[in-house]
């Protein structure tokens, strides 16, 4: 087996098909705790579902990306840095009637302060149903899932998937400042009948529920979905994670350096949680992978493709 950190190589034949957003990251170059107080900025990358495909592939996973971007200097810029870590352009549709959506963020070494400018993101076509058929997983976010047509098109390609036997699974990142005067809970309820393998922050659960809770408190809210796997992602405390059959079980979160690359560190650690369950890894061990993956990510202020790495998971 060639080195699991090759994305040239892969590391089962299975396949993660990836629906979301792929938009353009506008990040502080100094850490702040609000945009406010900004003053230069690099451009990146970014999108969860853009990033989690990504990072996939960098660890030797079969992923294909779906999504829309402008047809624009910026979206080819986007499609270029995709390109670099072997992700195609097969399934990513260029609007020819809506920019590429950016995002300001402020670095930040907790949840960042962030302004969506949406536009092409939310383009998202129907998704072809053979690259359905040919994954083994499919993933998406509820920030692409906030508004249409992307929504009706992700929901859509969920249920074809489960009727053929896919897993689901889900990062139900949400903000207020995504979905305004929605609150996500038909959204959020339509996705848990598909019993997906769910991935959510004390920080986004708080968003959702609309008032602060504790973990403990999140756990007793999230007891009563019927979701396949769900890990609660905590930052500093670890994460909380638990099977439909099995009770919650908690595990530390590895000791970190310094913290340079807090932004997409959940989406490391999804795609770390992913890239073991394709491989059909115990979830104890899919979280530990999970762990790992999101040091990394921290540790480092680049993209994980970006970054050589020698060691075999």
């Amino acid at each position: 087996m060639k080195d699991k950190m090759n994305p040239k190589g892969t590391i089962s034949g299975k396949k993660v098909l990836v629906v979301g957003e792929l938009l353009v990251d506008i990040i502080s170059d100094q850490n702040i705790e609000s945009l406010a107080f900004a003053a230069q900025f690099s451009t990146n990358q970014g999108g969860s579902s853009a990033n989690l495909c990504a990072n996939l592939k960098w660890l030797g996973v079969d992923a294909e990306l779906v999504a829309s971007v402008g047809n624009d200097n910026l979206g080819t810029f986007l499609i270029n840095e995709l390109q670099t870590v072997g992700i195609a352009n097969t399934y990513i549709n260029l609007s020819t009637d809506r920019q590429t959506s950016i995002v300001l963020v402020a670095k930040n070494e907790h949840t960042p302060d962030f302004i969506p400018y949406r536009s092409a993101d939310l383009d998202i076509k129907q998704v072809d149903d053979q690259a359905i058929e040919g994954a083994t997983i499919i993933h998406s976010t509820a920030f692409a899932l906030s508004k249409e047509p992307a929504r009706g098109s992700i929901l859509t390609a969920f249920q074809k998937a489960r009727d053929m036997g896919k897993f689901i699974s889900i990062d139900w990142n949400f903000a207020p400042s995504i979905w305004h005067t929605d609150d996500g809970k038909v959204i959020f309820n339509e996705v848990m009948a598909l019993a997906p393998l769910l991935k959510i922050s004390v920080d986004d659960l708080q968003r959702f529920v609309g008032a602060p809770l504790s973990i403990e408190q999140s756990i007793e809210w999230l007891n009563s979905l019927q979701a396949e796997v769900i890990c609660l992602t905590c930052g500093k405390d670890g994460v909380w994670y638990k099977t439909k059959s099995e009770a919650w079980k908690h595990e530390q979160a590895l000791a970190v350096e310094k913290a340079v690359g807090v932004t997409g560190a959940g989406d490391a650690f999804w795609s770390g949680f992913l890239s073991a369950f394709i491989q059909e890894k115990s979830i104890d061990k899919c979280v530990v992978r999970a762990l790992e993956v999101a040091k990394m990510k921290i540790e480092k202020p680049n993209p994980l493709y970006k970054i050589k790495l020698l060691t075999n998971y």
